[in-house]
């Protein structure tokens, strides 16, 4: 299958979710005393689906580089391809208990390559000539996605003063970029059924922003961190309310979008009670400990049936590569 047909970019989007999920265990397993094998289960999982991942992604720039420069010419599903060296620095923090030298080699790699493809991406949308109607949530991957992750995975291994500059480019660029989303959504026509599950990607800035300031940071969390974490939690309502519009779409690989996000907002809350932090997030933590394990549940069954009816890779015609991250 992987040599018919090439891997979209926005698969690295499993990655993501993947390792969220993991890190929601290891803090559980802190707080809660839940078996730890569970959380390094789930990371080895995510690993090994990174692997199969960038080494397919290579082959299609090898034996499909029509479909590959034609993805990185789409002016939304380019975007995407920031998720190729953001899910290579994450692997950061999968191996950082396992193998410092590693972890610290994907952090590197990771890292520069995000770099270089935020600048490369970003000052080709600062030229202006862009559609309003191709914007959408996808674009915090370039910038804002890219510069957390990096952020989180610099704080663990112990390089803060790296994570805060990589928080700040992040922070900065979400702001910046919100209004922009949220303007054409307000105002241009309706997104296309087929990338309203992308929209869950607005869940992810607020929470990852908050990861990456306590994988930076010690003691309790500060107000306006807090603060943060709660116009997180405004986004999943919001998520919630638009759940029956967003679910016209079958189906597809484009519902990982939610993943991130979701994990990081109950994997925060787990980590900010484990700090001392009681009141409102330390009482809607377990609870969303449970909304997260199950919604991801449901989206790793719905991929793997997906990929047993041989529907989860797109069609072979290249003129059908780029639209698959998003249609049924």
């Amino acid at each position: 299958m992987v040599l018919r047909r090439s891997i979209p970019a926005s698969f690295f989007g499993m990655v993501l979710g993947l390792v969220g999920l993991g890190s929601n265990w290891r803090n559980a397993s802190h707080l809660w005393g839940v078996p730890p094998v569970i959380g390094e289960a789930i990371m080895t999982v995510a690993f090994v689906v990174w692997a199969v991942l960038i080494t397919c992604y290579a082959m299609k720039w090898i034996g499909h580089r029509e479909a590959a420069f034609e993805e990185a010419r789409h002016p939304v599903q380019c975007c995407f391809i920031g998720l190729v060296p953001a899910s290579t620095a994450l692997m950061a923090v999968v191996l950082a208990p396992h193998a410092h030298g590693l972890a610290l080699l994907a952090l590197v790699v990771g890292g520069a390559g995000h770099v270089l493809f935020s600048v490369w991406r970003v000052g080709d949308m600062l030229q202006g000539g862009r559609e309003m109607t191709t914007v959408t949530p996808v674009i915090y991957l370039p910038s804002v996605a890219g510069n957390f992750i990096t952020s989180i995975a610099a704080g663990t291994l112990g390089y803060p003063s790296w994570g805060l500059l990589f928080l700040g480019a992040g922070v900065f660029a979400w702001l910046s970029l919100e209004s922009v989303i949220v303007n054409r959504l307000f105002h241009a026509q309706a997104l296309p059924v087929p990338l309203r599950p992308t929209l869950g990607i607005q869940l992810a800035p607020p929470v990852v922003a908050v990861a990456a300031w306590l994988a930076n940071t010690q003691g309790a969390p500060e107000l306006m961190v807090q603060a943060t974490w709660g116009y997180g939690l405004l986004q999943l309502f919001l998520m919630i309310r638009l759940l029956p519009w967003i679910m016209q779409q079958p189906f597809a690989p484009s519902y990982w979008g939610f993943t991130f996000g979701l994990t990081a907002l109950s994997g925060t809350a787990i980590a900010m009670t484990s700090r001392g932090l009681t009141g409102a997030i330390a009482d809607l933590a377990p609870a969303l400990f449970v909304v997260t394990n199950v919604t991801l549940a449901v989206i790793i069954i719905g991929t793997i049936v997906r990929a047993a009816q041989d529907k989860l890779l797109p069609p072979a015609a290249p003129s059908q590569v780029t639209a698959v991250p998003t249609t049924k």
